[in-house]
């Protein structure tokens, strides 16, 4: 399967969390943070000619570590690139909250049509922040969205921000996993990745999955967890307030049921109640 969008993006961030994602979007050889590590002799460049979205970025803006400003800031728009490019779509990530509220009057003045505030640490983005940034972008006709973590990003009914979910496959992750059984034991033949999250891990979790053997899911979702955790997953294991768990936790979790629905299975997952309609999205 191959990946293709005209949709135009532009990238604001601070951190490596940014980095990746720009790089999982530009998918250059060797970004894979864990190069080397798929458990194999060599990389295999599993990502290799299926998509590139270099082209759709139209501008990256390296932003101001928010924990360096002031925790008030008066003209927020100061911190703001003076001029953004005719881009579809906008991603704002790890910004200081009183930039981040300036920025969708910023973004609608330069024709931008929508915005993913992506949060990997509850101090990203609160609760609150989030109400407020949904009311501007209610009130100037902008889409927005504020997955936590940016792999729960699921389909949505607002046009632009359906396309980068489904035109650029990424958001909660897809998987086609082909499973043999024999003497007791199920062998995962094939993985094909039908939609990533944003970081890029279901790559690095397809190869760690391909050719695994087990005879009970606990082993799988030992085998999952493992490469989950070990890509590394960015989100954070501070305790989230509204889902009262940790946002890497809830990213394991949806990369486990990712998983389990690729292969068929119906049985009781273990998923703590709290968090489940966060995490079972198909």
């Amino acid at each position: 399967m191959k990946f293709s969008s005209d949709l135009k993006l532009v990238v604001l961030y601070h951190g490596n969390f940014g980095e990746r994602f720009v790089a999982n979007l530009m998918n250059y050889r060797n970004s894979c943070p864990s190069f080397g590590a798929c458990g194999i002799d060599s990389c295999v460049q599993c990502k290799d000619g299926v998509y590139s979205f270099s082209k759709n970025i139209l501008a990256t803006y390296a932003m101001i570590d928010p924990t360096n400003l002031p925790d008030f800031i008066e003209n927020a728009e100061d911190f703001l690139p003076k001029n953004f490019p005719e881009a579809d779509l906008a991603v704002a990530i790890n910004m200081h909250p009183d930039v981040l509220l300036a920025l969708p009057e910023k973004l609608s003045e330069f024709g931008i049509k929508a915005l993913i505030v992506p949060i990997e640490e509850p101090r990203w983005a609160t609760p609150g922040l989030v109400r407020q940034l949904k009311e501007k972008c209610e009130d100037l006709k902008l889409e927005f969205a504020a997955p936590k973590p940016f792999c729960s990003l699921y389909e949505d009914e607002q046009p632009i921000i359906k396309r980068f979910f489904e035109e650029m496959a990424m958001g909660y992750p897809k998987f086609r996993i082909e499973v043999e059984e024999e003497d007791g034991y199920k062998k995962i033949e094939e993985v094909e990745v039908l939609r990533s999250h944003p970081c890029g891990c279901a790559w690095f979790v397809g190869i760690r999955l391909r050719e695994f053997s087990f005879s009970t899911m606990r082993e799988l979702w030992d085998r999952v967890s493992e490469a989950h955790h070990s890509y590394p997953c960015t989100a954070s294991m501070e305790k989230d307030v509204e889902y009262n768990e940790t946002l890497l936790h809830v990213a394991g979790y949806i990369t486990r049921h990712a998983v389990d629905k690729a292969i068929g299975y119906e049985g009781e997952e273990e998923i703590p109640e709290h968090i489940k309609s966060v995490v079972i999205k198909e």
